[in-house]
């Protein structure tokens, strides 16, 4: 039943945005951009490539894959003890379950859509690819847990006897929302390179998202950790494979600096001089 809402949240927030890029086309003359035109294509294009990624992997690989591999096996050998610890203490899960709603399909649908929305109205072309790569982040994310849990079927914590076990029927692993939420905030990291506050607040907000829902009773730490890495590694390939830089030019013509910019003025007519103060941040 849930993963039924979700899907229709899911429909509702694309034929959303798809209807409002039809009536701001139509009101004008400039043709849809290339991305709304490649938006489901991109998305069959970037499973493909999720799914086959584990082939590409070179010897090179080994040195972060190898650790990696024996750092989660370590997880989840813990699990049930890490599990049943946090199980003891009930009084963080109202909190936790108000911050794990900022990773749900709803908090993340409406931050894609605001961005492009924005942007749309602004004629922001940084906004509006953000909105458009966060959607796509999105939908790869669900695509790609929603696989992973019907195939792992892990046992969530508050499944009894068989909890933690994979194989039993369950939907613990990898955590959904930690997945959705670090693939977004991967891309409008990305996005914003250039402005540390809105990095920190995307992964920050990722970050929380998915220890609530370790705090919350939902997952486990492996399950929040296997579905964080999953989430960045596909809003980072998104960002990667359908960014247009030579479309983005706002940015790329200011010279930011953490400092300003202190420069002398003298009008001989006037009779006036001082000094002009300039700070791009």
């Amino acid at each position: 039943m849930r993963r039924n809402r979700r899907l229709q949240c899911l429909f509702g927030m694309l034929l959303f945005m798809l209807a409002t890029t039809a009536a701001l086309h139509a009101q004008t003359p400039s043709p849809t951009p290339s991305l709304e035109r490649e938006f489901f294509k991109n998305i069959l294009h970037d499973q493909k490539a999720i799914w086959t990624a584990p082939f590409h992997l070179e010897r090179s690989d080994a040195k972060w894959a190898i650790p990696s591999g024996i750092g989660f096996m370590a997880l989840v050998t813990t699990d049930r003890i890490t599990g049943d610890e946090i199980f003891e203490s009930n009084r963080q899960v109202k909190a936790s379950d108000v911050i794990s709603r900022a990773g749900s399909i709803y908090g993340l649908g409406a931050v894609a859509t605001t961005f492009y929305l924005i942007g749309r109205k602004n004629n922001d072309y940084r906004a509006r690819e953000t909105g458009l790569l966060s959607a796509e982040a999105l939908i790869n994310s669900m695509i790609t847990e929603a696989a992973l849990k019907g195939i792992t079927q892990r046992a969530r914590p508050l499944a009894g006897r068989e909890r933690s076990e994979f194989f039993e029927r369950g939907n613990s692993f990898p955590s959904g929302h930690s997945t959705q939420a670090w693939a977004v905030a991967a891309v409008i990291a990305s996005e914003y390179k250039h402005r540390p506050a809105v990095q920190i607040a995307a992964y920050g907000i990722a970050t929380a998202v998915s220890v609530a829902r370790f705090t919350g009773h939902k997952h486990y730490i492996s399950d929040v950790v296997a579905g964080s890495a999953l989430g960045y590694g596909i809003g980072k390939f998104v960002f990667r494979a359908h960014h247009r830089e030579s479309d983005v030019e706002e940015d790329s013509m200011i010279s930011k600096s953490a400092w300003p910019m202190i420069t002398p003025t003298f009008s001989r007519e006037a009779r006036q001089y001082g000094v002009a103060l300039t700070w791009h941040f």
